[in-house]
């Protein structure tokens, strides 16, 4: 192989993207949520191309990921979710677990997976970051999605 460079690549024109929403923080998670579509159109990610499931809370994010992986369907899944610190140690099992679980199946599956489930000491935090990271989830979906790609490209063309 030789030393390139990738350029990055923030065109979603023919991704498909499957988005997993926790319900729980509906205010923060609907705040994600549009800030998210709207990145994703404004980077030519069709609406058709774009597939939004919802689930009770964060630890459930993981495995409906999962099935969307298993599908095949999809260049790079987003989860957005917020976990707000509460006054017991719930909050560190939700967060380090759908942490992990979303990494897992990223890494399981070979896709790019945008987290954008906030984990915050408060409502307040987590309402500043919504439309920020909601956004940012967007774009790393698709830069990442096409990174894979061309690597993947970039192996078949050396195999040959």
């Amino acid at each position: 192989m030789s030393v390139g460079t990738y350029e990055t690549n923030f065109a979603g024109e023919g991704l498909r993207v499957g988005i997993v929403q926790a319900r729980f923080n509906e205010i923060v998670g609907g705040g994600l949520l549009s800030a998210c579509l709207e990145e994703l159109s404004k980077l030519g990610v069709a609406d058709e191309d774009i597939l939004h499931v919802t689930v009770p809370g964060a630890l459930e994010i993981p495995l409906i990921l999962q099935k969307m992986a298993e599908t095949e369907q999809f260049d790079a899944l987003i989860a957005l979710g917020a976990v707000i610190r509460g006054e017991t140690y719930h909050f560190e099992l939700v967060s380090n677990e759908s942490g992990a679980g979303i990494t897992r199946i990223g890494l399981d599956y070979g896709i790019p997976i945008a987290n954008a489930v906030l984990t915050t000491e408060n409502d307040e935090q987590a309402e500043v970051r919504m439309l920020v990271k909601g956004a940012e989830a967007a774009r790393v979906a698709v830069e990442m999605a096409n990174l894979a790609q061309a690597l993947e490209e970039l192996q078949e063309s050396e195999e040959d």
